[in-house]
């Protein structure tokens, strides 16, 4: 199975169709609820549902998932029966293959109560409709790549006498980012005044939109990064932290000891995060792509339109 525990979870939404081919006149039995086996709309349509629920259990590398709703529905077509199966589920992974699974139940079990009516039956024509939800749904076009900052705040590190990990990490992650570019990567010690000192300069003087730092943001004496952070910023956006904090308390009760903060000076992002290379990757994950939404709402442009997730 692919690892999905890095995702974040997001309303999913999917839907999809199938045709059962009979003649005119079976379709006709079906709606009349004509048919010796029973009503096939009704037994089909909980089949489906049972079908997309239970479709981890044929499908082998599927994630189960929790389907906070499925429907299917039928409509008559010329000559065929069509089947249309919708799920939503707020998770890591798309309910695409649900879907497609609540069709096929549907289909089987409706073939299954016509066949000694119909000698032509056929079915055909399964797909996926549509789909929303997930990373693609909240990526911003931006019209030119955020000029980005990755600061590193350790005393040890600065000294030469540890190796820097969770930066790299950090800009090996933006690096591969649609829409960011790092232009500067740098390790300071853990300083309130010279730490202040360097992210004005960066918002102010160089151009640089969106500052990420890693390090000092526990309850070390020496942790002083929220406190650096809170001198230079003119609004905070708690959201921000807040997603970070929780999705790393997801996986380690730790994280809740961190004291980063978010926030914008003018029109520059800055970004406070853990300075273990597992809390920073565990904190882009949480924030990307959607933190790059901000960057147009910093720009007056509001909210751009967005895919979004169908209701």
């Amino acid at each position: 199975m692919i690892d999905v525990s890095a995702k974040f979870l997001s309303l999913r939404w999917a839907a999809a169709e199938g045709f059962l081919r009979a003649q005119p006149a079976t379709i006709e039995r079906i709606f009349a609820k004509q048919v010796p086996k029973g009503d096939v709309l009704e037994v089909a349509r909980a089949a489906g549902i049972a079908a997309a629920k239970g479709c981890s259990d044929l499908i082998v590398f599927c994630h189960p998932i929790p389907l906070d709703w499925v429907e299917v529905s039928f409509s008559a077509e010329q000559g065929a029966l069509r089947v249309i199966c919708e799920a939503r589920s707020v998770w890591k992974t798309g309910v695409e293959v649900e879907a497609v699974a609540g069709v096929t139940g549907a289909l089987l079990n409706a073939y299954d109560m016509v066949k000694p009516l119909d000698n032509s039956l056929t079915l055909d024509g399964i797909r996926v409709l549509d789909k929303r939800g997930g990373k693609g749904d909240f990526t911003d076009q931006l019209p030119e790549p955020v000029a980005t900052a990755v600061l590193v705040i350790s005393d040890s590190t600065h000294a030469g006498k540890r190796k820097d990990r969770s930066g790299r990490i950090i800009k090996e992650f933006l690096d591969q980012q649609q829409g960011v570019t790092v232009h500067t990567y740098e390790v300071l010690p853990d300083d309130r005044e010279l730490i202040a000192g360097r992210l004005r300069r960066l918002a102010d003087e160089e151009g640089v939109r969106l500052i990420i730092t890693t390090g000092g943001t526990g309850l070390g004496p020496r942790d002083v990064t929220p406190e650096a952070t809170a001198d230079v910023i003119d609004r905070q956006v708690p959201g921000i932290a807040e997603a970070v904090r929780r999705h790393g308390r997801d996986r380690t009760p730790y994280a809740m000891l961190s004291r980063g903060l978010a926030g914008v000076r003018r029109g520059c992002l800055i970004v406070n995060l853990p300075g273990s290379s597992k809390g920073a990757k565990e904190g882009l994950d949480a924030l990307f792509p959607g933190l790059l939404h901000i960057f147009p709402m910093l720009a007056g442009a509001g909210h751009p339109h967005a895919r979004g997730n169908k209701p």
